[in-house]
């Protein structure tokens, strides 16, 4: 009988471990699986790394960010935040607002910035791209009335 009872609980024993690792295993792969959406997402802070001026297809000139120029915008949960800063402009650029996305297009609604934005917000209200979207980097490519390529900003995920 005790052996029996020992068979018992070793099977058990057993069991408990294997439902045990297979648990591990399938919250491993969920958080995996969750991680590499978000990555996959513009939520997140992004830095400038340059511009690309086209020809309505081609890159014709890349522009670099040079003496201190830095940009960066930050998306979360709908809304973006950008600011500029240039050593050699003494005007205020910044802008906050909502944004959506699909997976090659952006559009981003501001509702509110620094002067100089808000003289634009007059005109513009809903700024939209081309999108082109990675893991650690993303193109927003201003297109003309047909869909020709003009200019794009090209940023890096830095968190």
């Amino acid at each position: 009988m005790s052996n029996n009872l020992n068979n018992l609980v070793m099977k058990k024993v057993i069991g408990l471990i294997f439902l045990m690792l297979f648990l591990i295993s399938s919250t491993s792969t969920k958080i995996a699986t969750s991680k590499s959406f978000v990555n996959s997402s513009l939520e997140g802070t992004w830095e400038l790394i340059n511009r690309f001026n086209y020809d309505g297809i081609n890159v014709t000139d890349t522009i670099q960010n040079i003496n201190g120029y830095r940009q960066v915008k930050i998306y979360s949960k709908g809304k973006v935040m950008w600011t500029r800063y240039s050593p050699d402009d003494p005007v205020e650029w910044f802008g906050y607002g909502s944004y959506s996305n699909t997976n090659n297009e952006l559009e981003e609604r501001l509702e509110f910035g620094s002067e100089t934005m808000m003289k634009i917000q007059d005109t513009i209200q809903s700024f939209k791209f081309e999108l082109q979207l990675d893991n650690d980097s993303y193109r927003q490519i201003t297109t003309d009335e047909n869909g020709n390529k003009i200019f794009s900003e090209n940023y890096v995920r830095i968190d």
